[in-house]
């Protein structure tokens, strides 16, 4: 090689290299080589300080609870995080709405095995498979009916008002599987089920979620709408690169549309997992056909609810951050809380 192509070769790999620093994910490098330190709070005080708006922190222990908060609740006006602030929980709520089903077909209102056809007869006809999906796969995500959030036309800039106004987004679409050959999580999923429990009960699913769920645990600080509470008491929540808050984006479709705080959420969980919830032939149905943790994202809000039978703790986590790196950033740091919580 001549000495002024062996130069333009250097030229080019330094090139490639600036280029491709360029396109690390800077935050989530940060993130992992920053040392481990001795307290959560510490923990979450570095996130916060490595672009994380607000941060919520609940560990529920048998006899303890402990609660932390890092950052802004709102940031325009510095207001500090408040650990017992509203956050909504997004998809967390598909644990409720599961709850509720294994209740009411432990009680023999509902079947697992009955099918879309049988349930909703007036959208059958515009749903591929339905004779075929059942209540059991829909809770499952096995449908093979397309996410709606995956539509290019799902409004974010004026959210759907109904639950039609979503299903619109995807009737009459092709399935994206045979129903029942594999799982794929779809949130039209639990708009359905949320149609199908309102026709079962004759009311709303939220009413039934408040009255045999909320109440009998005595969680005051948990709501199905955000239309249901003061919006002054809920965290902000911010996007990458969006200059003001977008708390005020109303998400009310069922299975993402939930206002808590996060000892609230920590308790719903333990009592799902620990029996103290359901009845114990509703519980063997839970069991079997949902998952005891959850994430959850809406824009501006991101949120983690796990349990962790080796500390038997409830860890949730609220991160009032979203887009961009973000979602990687608020893994890494439960990871960490988890490694600060074992150690």
């Amino acid at each position: 090689m001549s000495n002024p192509t062996k130069r333009i070769v250097q030229i080019a790999l330094l090139a490639g290299t600036a280029i491709s620093l360029f396109f690390v994910p800077w935050q989530l490098v940060w993130t992992w080589l920053r040392p481990l330190p001795d307290t959560v709070q510490q923990e979450l005080e570095a996130a916060h300080a490595q672009g994380l708006d607000g941060l919520i922190l609940c560990v529920n222990q048998p006899g303890e609870i402990a609660l932390h908060a890092a950052g802004w609740r709102q940031r325009e006006n510095k207001i500090p995080a408040d650990p017992e602030a509203l956050f909504k929980i997004a998809s967390i709520s598909k644990l409720y709405i599961a709850a509720a089903t294994a209740q009411l077909v432990a009680d023999g209102r509902l079947s697992l095995d009955q099918t879309l056809a049988e349930s909703l007869p007036e959208l059958a006809p515009r749903i591929a498979h339905a004779d075929a999906i059942s209540l059991r796969m829909l809770v499952q995500h096995r449908s093979g009916i397309p996410n709606f959030l995956d539509s290019p036309d799902f409004p974010w800039g004026a959210l759907p008002v109904s639950d039609l106004d979503a299903l619109d987004l995807v009737l009459d679409a092709p399935a994206d599987f045979v129903p029942d050959q594999r799982r794929q999580y779809s949130n039209t999923n639990y708009v359905l089920i949320g149609a199908i429990l309102d026709s079962t009960l004759g009311y709303s699913h939220h009413r039934y979620i408040r009255e045999e769920i909320l109440q009998p645990l005595g969680l005051h600080h948990t709501y199905s709408l955000l239309s249901e509470v003061d919006t002054a008491a809920v965290m902000s929540g911010y996007l990458v690169d969006w200059p003001s808050d977008v708390k005020g984006m109303d998400y009310t479709l069922p299975g993402g549309s939930m206002v808590a705080t996060a000892e609230d959420v920590s308790h719903f969980l333990r009592a799902l997992i620990d029996g103290s919830l359901l009845s114990p032939e509703a519980q063997a149905i839970y069991a079997e056909i949902y998952e005891y943790e959850h994430t959850g994202s809406l824009p501006g809000y991101q949120s983690i609810a796990r349990y962790h039978e080796d500390l038997d703790a409830v860890v949730v986590l609220f991160v009032s951050s979203s887009g961009g790196d973000t979602w990687s950033q608020v893994e890494q740091v439960y990871g960490r809380v988890m490694k600060i919580l074992r150690r």
